[in-house]
């Protein structure tokens, strides 16, 4: 299973160990990270769903969310929807980082040779304490074979979203089959590895089988279902919880 950032999730579970698999929940100011922490997360995610599907939230309020977050829970913010140009992406990555953020999220958009050369030329601004996960659309052919390339890059992790909001969901996009591919070659790389795109309740049972480190959600856990509405507590709390059962039942399995 993936390595990932071992013991520093929440409730005592360390991610792809034993089945268990973290909760992500993206929010967009601090009185959402509030709400998600108080919730007890494993990832704080910033974003700005009005901006794309990673949009990025204005540096100072990441900054001002991470200092806030203290040690609670690991932190990760995107770069925003940029495109595929090494010099753009590295100026991006450098300005995240700043912010004291643990994770730095990059979308890889499209497909072709120069995902390869973003992905070895950002790779050198990794750390210990500013991470890099790639971020691979779902929606958009994504290639499992740029994975090793993330590895000997020396990216920490790999996930996959969706691009199009309206596409639908992973679901929608891939099939359980190329789902449990892209984990599979993920894992095999030891990288952390999750799982998001308009993720709903409905998608945890059948998406825990595939023992991601994380799953990622921002809709399900908002008002009306809507990602770029508020968070609601209620229906943040009736995620964990669902995530939490199966997990536990998934580690009772196993046990025994």
């Amino acid at each position: 299973m993936a390595g990932g950032v071992r013991g520093e999730f929440q409730n005592g579970n360390e991610p792809g160990e034993h089945g268990v698999t973290g909760l992500l929940i993206s929010v967009t100011n601090l009185q959402e990270a509030e709400l998600a922490l108080d919730a007890g997360v494993d990832i704080l995610d910033m974003k700005n769903p009005a901006e794309g599907a990673l949009g990025r939230l204005p540096l100072t309020e990441i900054a001002e969310i991470v200092a806030a977050t203290g040690n609670r829970c690991v932190t990760s913010a995107t770069v925003g929807d940029l495109p595929m140009q090494p010099d753009l992406l590295r100026n991006a990555v450098q300005e995240v980082m700043a912010t004291g953020v643990d994770i730095i999220k990059v979308g890889f958009f499209g497909s072709g040779q120069q995902l390869d050369v973003c992905a070895r030329e950002i790779g050198r601004l990794a750390t210990a304490e500013g991470k890099l996960v790639a971020v691979l659309m779902a929606d958009q052919q994504p290639a499992f074979s740029l994975v090793p390339v993330l590895k000997a890059a020396g990216f920490h992790g790999v996930m996959l979203d969706t691009a199009n909001k309206q596409s639908g969901s992973l679901l929608d996009c891939l099939s359980e089959q190329d789902l449990q591919s892209f984990c599979s070659a993920a894992q095999a790389q030891n990288l952390l590895t999750g799982l998001a795109g308009s993720l709903r309740e409905a998608h945890v049972p059948a998406l825990l089988h595939l023992q991601p480190d994380y799953l990622g959600f921002r809709g399900a856990a908002c008002m009306d279902l809507n990602r770029k509405a508020s968070l609601d507590a209620g229906r943040l709390e009736s995620i964990k919880k669902l995530l939490y059962k199966y997990n536990n039942a998934q580690r009772e399995a196993l046990i025994h």
